[in-house]
């Protein structure tokens, strides 16, 4: 085997051990977002009724959920099972960005060095570690585009490999389960186009059109059937289609004009500056990528912005990377709630690392005519070492221990719901509902991870473990048994 490919594999050792290190305690808690994902999931199976959109909870995608229930099945409702998927699609994205990055910039060192960063993103760790059916948007826009761009070079080869037609059908297909995953990965059709109409007019030069026009007609093609159902189930439910998007977008504010600059400034400054400060996004308020990288990507920027005026050979690369960038920041700026928000965000990850990444390997390279190749291989060595050291540090060391994080991911939540678990069937439970949330089958939100952990989101399971939930309204209206357990969750 090659190197290159020891390096990755390497690469993905680190990236396995940062997203499934501890993964049964860290993050503490369940947060109710990841436990009504975990109550649908229970409920699917128990019913055989999968769906492809789950409308609770202002409405998610079915896709993570009905994996999640594969996951449940084999392992049981525990909160780290809810969280393995994630885990799952965060180091396949790993390695699709070090495959995307080579088929970019044809460098196997580049290339290595951004899945080494994606790696140990803690931005990247955080959210493969979290039940949120997010991190597969960028896992399928990773894969779909080094897919399409594969087969859009393969289709201008002299040879024209009959795989061309292979990987346009799978470019289709990943970039089309994608609109399963998150509702800003449907600002991604612009990136497509941005790429399409770069290769149009290169097929155009090359006068092998038809080609081209194969390719995007096989990949548009493979992409529409596979979200055919979510299609559907849209025109039937048109009302589910935005979910909240219209709650908190800026046109819904007063200033719109001022809200979208101020945003876009928060967006641009959590690189470098001030980070998320939601503690289950983040270490509340740090920049989203470590010192040295935040360098490098503001350097690799330039060289993209460079690059457009230049019409050097990164031309291609710089154009499609920072429209993925563009477009990935757009529902970021146009919300009004909770900036500067790297879940949101998460689409903008793959260009964020690999510009950073280019970033680097310029200065690397700059660097060779100044020290000497055994010095500098040291240097860089160290460097590598210490990102990685920081990526455990901060993660399982600063952000899994602090208290904050704990209170985030509702920890007394859970720890309620294992009290309820060791008591005895016989024992009339009650457990009253005093917290704020969007309402789940007339039960505030934050119940929902309660009912995972004893497995009581349906009627017939509540019955049968003899475990009831009120709101402060039915209170008044119950009569509790002597003998009876009462609990109330806050």
């Amino acid at each position: 085997m090659k190197k290159e490919y020891w390096w990755l594999v390497l690469i993905i050792i680190i990236a396995t051990y940062l997203r499934v290190a501890n993964i049964e305690s860290v993050p503490p808690g369940l947060y109710p977002d990841e436990a009504m994902n975990g109550n649908n999931a229970l409920e699917a199976l128990a019913t055989d009724d999968f769906k492809v959109f789950y409308p609770e909870n202002n409405g998610r995608e079915g896709l993570f959920i009905n994996i999640q229930a594969l996951f449940l099945s084999l392992f049981g409702n525990e909160p780290w099972v809810l969280r393995l998927p994630s885990a799952i699609f965060g180091i396949l994205t790993v390695l699709g960005i070090y495959f995307l990055t080579r088929e970019l910039f044809k460098d196997k060192t580049l290339s290595l060095l951004a899945a080494f960063l994606l790696a140990t993103s803690f931005w990247h760790i955080d959210f493969s570690r979290i039940g949120f059916r997010a991190i597969m948007a960028p896992f399928f826009l990773v894969w779909g585009i080094y897919f399409l761009l594969l087969s859009l070079r393969k289709a201008r080869e002299p040879s024209r490999p009959k795989s061309y037609i292979l990987y346009s059908i799978f470019s289709g297909i990943f970039y089309g389960l994608g609109f399963y995953s998150y509702i800003a990965y449907r600002a991604t059709p612009i990136i497509i186009i941005f790429i399409l109409a770069l290769y149009f007019f290169e097929a155009k030069k090359g006068a092998v059109l038809k080609y081209f026009y194969r390719n995007a007609t096989l990949f548009l093609i493979s992409a529409f059937i596979v979200t055919i159902p979510l299609n559907i189930y849209f025109l039937e439910n048109p009302q589910d289609f935005l979910g909240r998007t219209s709650q908190i977008s800026v046109l819904s504010s007063e200033t719109p004009t001022k809200d979208f600059l101020v945003n876009t400034l928060k967006t641009a400054g959590m690189f470098n500056f001030v980070g998320d400060w939601n503690w289950r996004h983040n270490i509340a308020g740090k920049p989203l990528l470590f010192w040295p990288i935040g360098i490098t990507f503001l350097v690799g920027l330039v060289l993209s912005l460079r690059s457009l005026i230049k019409s050097d050979g990164l031309k291609t690369a710089a154009i499609i990377l920072l429209a993925w960038l563009t477009v990935a920041a757009a529902p970021v700026v146009i919300s009004n709630e909770g900036l500067p928000h790297a879940l949101r965000a998460i689409l903008m990850a793959p260009p964020v690392i690999i510009i950073s990444s280019l970033g680097g390997w310029w200065l690397f390279s700059r660097l060779r005519g100044e020290i000497s190749p055994n010095k500098l291989k040291a240097a860089a060595l160290v460097m590598l070492t210490l990102i990685t050291v920081e990526a455990y540090a901060s993660y399982f060391m600063i952000w899994a221990k602090n208290p904050n994080t704990a209170d985030a991911f509702s920890e007394d939540y859970v720890k309620l719901g294992v009290e309820l678990n060791a008591l005895p069937k016989e024992i009339p439970k009650f457990v009253i509902v005093n917290a704020d949330g969007v309402d789940v089958r007339g039960m505030p939100m934050p119940a929902q991870t309660v009912m995972f952990i004893t497995d009581t989101f349906r009627n017939e399971e509540r019955a049968n473990k003899n475990i009831r939930y009120l709101t402060p309204a039915e209170l008044m209206e119950t009569v509790f048994p002597e003998n009876a357990f009462i609990r109330y969750l806050n």
